[in-house]
């Protein structure tokens, strides 16, 4: 009997083994595949053929780069492959435009298909590791510009008032579309010419213990994600040059859907976590917690609905922000579609934010445009348009240090003139979009349902505003 129960424990012992040993990946190292880490050698050719080779094994395979810089151009992710950068490998980008191509089915889908590293339409990719990868991108960005100048590769979308290559000529990090089971984790990742991390259309994401500064050119933004469900994205730093984390929708009645960002750290020359600017489709069930904010230029929080796209079931919860520019900036605005959209059910509690009288991000050398007049500090703002309201939104336990110092000689909108506060229906949605305002701490305008419990502005030094001003805002609560 004894031996019959260790006969059939040990049946399943080895059963269990060989079930794990047919479905290990193959385990592939990058020199081994003539792959040549001097920091010279464009490996392009010779690490697409190693993803191949591993999307090619029957339960797919692992290409390990360790120490050593890997120069390469476009690598295009195949299914069931995972590249895992060791400590001290690092993937450089190439600083020839002509190393880099967008995948053919995903041309005009994004503002730029470029990107070092592209994939779509597969699943169950991983890029993980304590090894960086670098996209080189301000050389990149500055060939590119060089290029246009010469007239050997034209930008026709070329920005001449900004003086730099549009941001559909120049490539990201990363771009992931139509995929599925996707972890990037515990990689330091920096430098992109253009968009850093950027999804369209995934389906199950998980961004982790990243560390990605990106703040090497225009438009860098740190992490982008479009119309994609069940995605967290926990323990990440980011420092960039325009949006930390956003979310985007381009993809009429598509969603963002059960997004939850955690546990992050954001510098930002822009917004650190953003709902839009780009809301076609919409964003619903999303989770913002625990996040801690500095030097950031705009909106700790930034929540935008202006493309006829529906933002529904928002929780923002346990945000600490120091040395940033505004708190809240929520947005029902219309600039496309037939109908304007819809914003409800939001709930921002446990906030914390220190706001400075100058520019946050001045000690750096890539700010964000700054603003075209002098104005006295903006503050947070709650804006539906006429005959569509911003609804049911819950503001709790809210403590924002307001820099104070307006000067009526700046600019003085008194209350008996608020009508005359421009309402900007299709301006690009931005805190700063309606000029002066006649509070210090939050403006509200076309609102249908708003608690304010326990919700503090204070004063660092005089201000002749009010704390609140409320123009056509319906069933306010305030505790």
């Amino acid at each position: 009997m004894k031996k019959t129960i260790v006969h059939y424990f040990l049946s399943l012992f080895v059963l269990w083994t060989f079930c794990l040993t047919a479905q290990a990946k193959k385990v592939v190292l990058a020199t081994k595949m003539d792959i040549v880490g001097d920091g010279q050698t464009l490996n392009t050719e010779a690490i697409q053929k190693a993803i191949d080779y591993c999307h090619a094994q029957k339960n797919g395979g692992s290409l390990v780069f360790p120490k050593g810089e890997y120069l390469t151009g476009t690598l295009v992710l195949k299914s069931n492959v995972t590249l895992k950068l060791e400590k001290d490998a690092v993937i450089l980008g190439s600083v020839n435009p002509y190393d880099y191509y967008a995948l053919e089915e995903t041309k005009g889908k994004d503002n730029s298909a470029l990107a070092l590293i592209v994939a779509d339409k597969v699943k169950n990719i991983e890029v993980i590791g304590e090894g960086l990868i670098d996209g080189n991108g301000r050389k990149l960005a500055l060939n590119i510009d060089s290029l246009h100048h010469i007239g050997e590769r034209v930008d026709p979308n070329y920005t001449v008032r900004l003086n730099r290559p549009n941001e559909t000529a120049r490539p990201k990090l990363f771009f992931v579309s139509n995929s599925e089971n996707i972890r990037i984790e515990g990689l330091q990742l920096k430098n992109s010419a253009c968009w850093g991390l950027s999804f369209d259309l995934c389906t199950d994401l998980t961004l982790k213990y990243l560390n990605f500064e990106n703040r090497a050119y225009w438009n860098n933004d740190g992490i982008d994600v479009t119309d994609s469900k069940r995605v967290r994205i926990s323990h990440c730093f980011i420092n960039s040059a325009d949006d930390g984390i956003c979310l985007k929708s381009y993809h009429t009645g598509l969603y963002n859907d059960d997004i939850e960002i955690s546990d992050c750290e954001i510098i930002s020359s822009a917004s650190a976590v953003k709902l839009g600017t780009a809301s076609w489709g919409g964003f619903k069930n999303i989770v913002v917690r625990n996040i801690k904010i500095r030097d950031t230029y705009r909106s700790a929080i930034a929540i935008e609905c202006v493309d006829g796209g529906h933002i529904d079931n928002v929780l923002v919860e346990d945000i600490h922000a120091e040395n940033t520019g505004n708190a809240i900036f929520i947005r029902l605005g219309h600039r496309y579609n037939e109908k304007p959209g819809t914003l409800k059910n939001v709930t921002i509690r446990n906030l914390y934010v220190d706001i400075p009288f100058g520019a946050p991000d001045i000690n750096y050398d890539m700010r964000g445009p700054a603003l075209s007049f002098f104005h006295n500090p903006i503050p947070s703002s709650i804006t539906g348009i006429p005959g569509h309201y911003v609804e049911n939104v819950t503001l709790e336990n809210i403590e924002v240090f307001c820099p104070g110092r307006a000067s009526k000689g700046v600019a003085y909108v008194p209350l008996s003139r608020v009508s005359q506060i421009p309402e900007n229906i299709s301006k690009y949605p931005e805190f700063s979009m309606f000029g002066e305002l006649p509070a210090y701490g939050i403006f509200v305008r076309h609102v249908r349902g708003l608690i304010m419990k326990n919700v503090q502005y204070k004063l660092k030094a005089h201000d002749f505003r009010p704390p609140y001003v409320f123009d056509d805002a319906e069933d306010v609560e305030q505790y």
